[in-house]
């Protein structure tokens, strides 16, 4: 009877906790569900509550700046909200779809095109430099201290948007040339005028140049010497130059070169004296060494008696004694005598005063014409 009495509530507890169990089984995927829903409507509400939210957003356009509310939460609708275009070459501090937050600072720089010609080609680039310069340093086109920029690195972009490179390289380069010799001329009383002969021969030395070449765009441009040194000294080549007059055979049968006319007598002439030194001396033993009572005191190398306005003294090579000659400013005179210091065209011209004969001197630059043995007359 205890045991029936007991049995009783056991049963009643095992069946309540069944239909718990089964209730819970039943409703476990619809509590997860509604779970699932609560979550994603609190994220909902949450962003519109942050997307309405004003925001402070500082916009800076091509450096101007400027501070905005805004309630938009993409970049792309903050920039259309402000009409703020965006190009496909301008440059942005932050990707379109990017989402803005309060305090936000978006910097936009719209890019200019330009044309630049560099390295054999042109391209037309896109730069937000605002002069040639940082335009070039913006799109990482380098340039040397040597290359030429057009317009100049420091000036603004120009309007038309032309900038050119000229590549600018300096080269040094090593040559050896040689040196010309000099040739130098000396006169020779030994050898007959208008002959020449080589002393010495001449050599040609040699120098190394360092030369600095300049080139633009690979093209030659300019080339200088900036050092050079010689290796070789140059050995000048000596000429000598005859200045001896040739011996003229003259005899009364040597045809005339030409006719003159001089003091109202024409005659012919066999040869001409250029460049002629007069000089003068008397019969006294200052000029001959003879003394009045010397036995041969005035008498000529050919026996005739000196006389003034006739004697001369000659070198016999150049002038026949006997012969007439005739000089411009004294006249007609007769090759009548020698001397140990007449020699080539040098002529000592005969006068009866020793004084005189010392203040005449020496006279250069005369000209003389060899007539023959017949002194002209007037007819």
């Amino acid at each position: 009877m205890g045991a029936i009495q007991h049995e009783q509530p056991h049963v009643r507890r095992s069946s309540s906790m069944s239909f718990a169990l089964r209730w819970k089984r039943e409703n476990l995927r619809l509590i997860s569900i509604i779970g699932l829903i609560s979550i994603a409507m609190t994220f909902m509400f949450m962003m519109m509550l942050y997307g309405t939210a004003a925001k402070k957003v500082t916009v800076v356009v091509n450096g101007k700046e400027t501070v905005v509310k805004t309630k938009q939460w993409v970049l792309q609708r903050l920039l259309d909200e402000q009409g703020v275009t965006v190009g496909e070459h301008d440059r942005l501090s932050a990707a379109l779809d990017s989402k803005l937050a309060n305090g936000d600072r978006i910097t936009v720089d719209h890019a200019t095109p330009i044309q630049l010609t560099a390295d054999g080609e042109t391209k037309t680039l896109y730069t937000v430099g605002k002069t040639v310069g940082h335009a070039l340093e913006d799109l990482h086109i380098p340039v040397s201290e040597l290359d030429k920029v057009s317009p100049a690195i420091e000036e603004p972009l120009p309007e038309q948007g032309n900038i050119q490179i000229v590549r600018v390289k300096k080269e040094l380069e090593e040559v050896t040339e040689p040196v010309a010799f000099d040739v130098v001329k000396k006169s020779d009383p030994q050898l007959l005028k208008g002959k020449e002969q080589v002393v010495q021969e001449g050599q040609a030395g040699a120098v190394l140049k360092k030369k600095e070449k300049r080139y633009e765009d690979g093209v030659l441009v300019s080339e200088q010497v900036v050092d050079q040194t010689v290796q070789t000294e140059s050995v000048s080549k000596i000429v000598a130059v005859g200045t001896k007059n040739p011996v003229v055979a003259l005899s009364s049968s040597s045809p005339s070169l030409q006719e003159l006319t001089k003091s109202g007598v024409s005659f012919g002439v066999k040869q001409v004296i250029n460049n002629v030194k007069l000089t003068a001396y008397s019969a006294g033993a200052s000029s001959t060494g003879k003394g009045s009572e010397h036995p041969q005191y005035g008498l000529t190398s050919t026996g005739t008696r000196v006389t003034e306005g006739r004697t001369i003294a000659v070198d016999p090579k150049v002038v026949p004694l006997g012969w007439w000659v005739y000089i411009d400013g004294l006249g007609f005179r007769r090759a009548e005598d020698t001397g140990s210091a007449v020699k080539g065209n040098v002529i000592d011209v005969y006068f009866d005063s020793n004084d005189y004969a010392n203040r005449f001197g020496t006279k250069r630059g005369y000209t003389v014409y060899v007539i023959g043995p017949t002194k002209p007359t007037a007819d």
